[in-house]
């Protein structure tokens, strides 16, 4: 077995592992990448946040992604099934926004690009390696990965870098991995052609279609090309008679928003199953280890914020360790301000979700009123606007204060999930 030694060794080269190889090349440091699948490959995740534009420029990606020529995202609508309501944010018009737009990308692709970016940014990253065991030693940390043709590696490193996705694979190893009690979900998607779009620069937003008990999302990835896809409880789903497709389709045809939507789509392939259990690690680092994007936590992807989770939290990790090499040894404080920034930016947006699957929160954020500049406020949410400041905070605090006040005092007029006539949607 060989042994070699870097700096860093990164395990996983999705939008997290190429974000913390590319900056970390970028400064001159040896990365190694292990990236077990062979790119390009499918995935869903395809919606993109106004913040996600900001990390590409720090990057040097964004000229690349540019040129593949990814639809452009202005804006997000949310609207009830039934049709009756709705809200289009446009990010332009929020006030604590740093970017006015955002795009949709095919993950097969926008994956691909960021991969060969951190190979020519100068990290060392390989495909169809499959990463075994890690050990973290004093000194230093060993991982034993298998290549392509199945023979075993040993590869030595100053730090090692999680980002492996769901996989979790140090978290799951150390048992670390904290499911959420109640978010057991499953996604029924696929890909389909000719599915009806908003005239303009709204044709390009994601669209979120909630139902009672589950949702829908549109999101266009090109010219003919939408991801379209249905998240409901497990329990929900099991429950229904049919195949994935025909559960899909009943549910598109009994909820008038999805159906207007869909009437005239063709898919382009079967649709796929994906279970969606939200978690998070006990510890996002130790020592000499970091873990970035899923492989600290996965939530529901109701808001899109998991590319951008990644990236950002990539970005984040590849300046702690730089800052570590460069003093010649792990540094505490460091890898501790790492952890708390990073698990309240991930439980920012696991407070909006699960305030998003009630239906208190649900009647305000559908009805936006201008009371304090909450709609850019919920904008700059919908942007990745994480670290905003007091001024955004307090107020993302203050509508949470609304939404519980809602419960009992009605604010704004109650929703309602069956039939209903429709109403003029809202612009905020």
């Amino acid at each position: 077995m060989t042994t070699t030694v870097y700096d860093v060794v990164v395990i996983g080269c999705g939008p997290g592992g190429s974000s913390v190889a590319t900056f970390l090349a970028r400064a001159g440091r040896r990365v190694l990448v292990l990236e077990k699948e062979i790119f390009p490959r499918f995935h869903i995740g395809e919606s993109l946040l106004p913040c996600n534009m900001t990390l590409f420029r720090e990057m040097g990606v964004l000229p690349a992604l540019q040129a593949a020529g990814f639809p452009r995202k202005y804006g997000a609508h949310f609207e009830l099934g039934n049709g009756s309501i709705g809200t289009r944010f446009a990010f332009r018009e929020g006030r604590f926004n740093r970017e006015p737009e955002a795009i949709q990308v095919e993950r097969a692709t926008f994956d691909h690009l960021l991969l060969q970016h951190a190979r020519s940014s100068g990290a060392d990253v390989r495909e169809g390696w499959t990463v075994g065991k890690f050990a973290v030693q004093p000194d230093g940390v060993t991982v034993e990965a298998v290549d392509p043709t199945g023979a075993g590696h040993q590869f030595q490193a100053a730090y090692l870098i999680d980002a492996s996705g769901r996989g979790n694979l140090t978290g799951n190893q150390e048992k670390l991995r904290e499911p959420h009690p109640q978010w057991k979900k499953l996604a029924v998607f696929g890909h389909f052609e000719n599915v009806r779009r908003e005239p303009g620069e709204a044709g390009g937003d994601t669209v979120i279609i909630r139902l009672e008990n589950g949702w829908f999302w549109l999101i266009p990835i090109s010219a003919e090309k939408t991801s379209v896809g249905l998240v409901l409880d497990q329990a929900e789903f099991a429950k229904s008679a049919g195949s994935p497709g025909e559960i899909f389709q009943n549910w598109a045809e009994k909820n008038p928003a999805i159906r207007r939507r869909m009437e005239n789509a063709r898919s382009l392939g079967n649709l796929q199953t994906t279970t969606d259990f939200s978690y998070y690690n006990r510890r996002f680092a130790s020592h000499r280890l970091l873990r970035v994007g899923d492989a600290a936590g996965f939530l529901d992807p109701i808001f899109s914020a998991g590319v951008f989770l990644a990236m950002w939290s990539g970005k984040i990790a590849a300046a702690t360790v730089d800052q570590s090499l460069a003093q010649g040894q792990p540094n505490g404080r460091l890898f501790a301000r790492y952890e708390k920034r990073v698990r309240k930016g991930l439980m920012f947006y696991w407070r909006v979700v699960e305030n998003y699957y009630t239906t208190p929160f649900m009647e305000l954020f559908l009805q936006p009123r201008n009371h304090f500049d909450l709609p850019s406020a919920v904008n700059a949410v919908l942007a990745g606007e994480l670290e905003g400041g007091w001024r955004l905070r307090w107020r993302v605090n203050y509508f949470f204060l609304l939404v519980k006040l809602q419960r009992r005092w009605p604010l704004v007029p109650h929703i309602f999930f069956g039939p209903r006539r429709a109403r003029k949607i809202n612009v905020a």
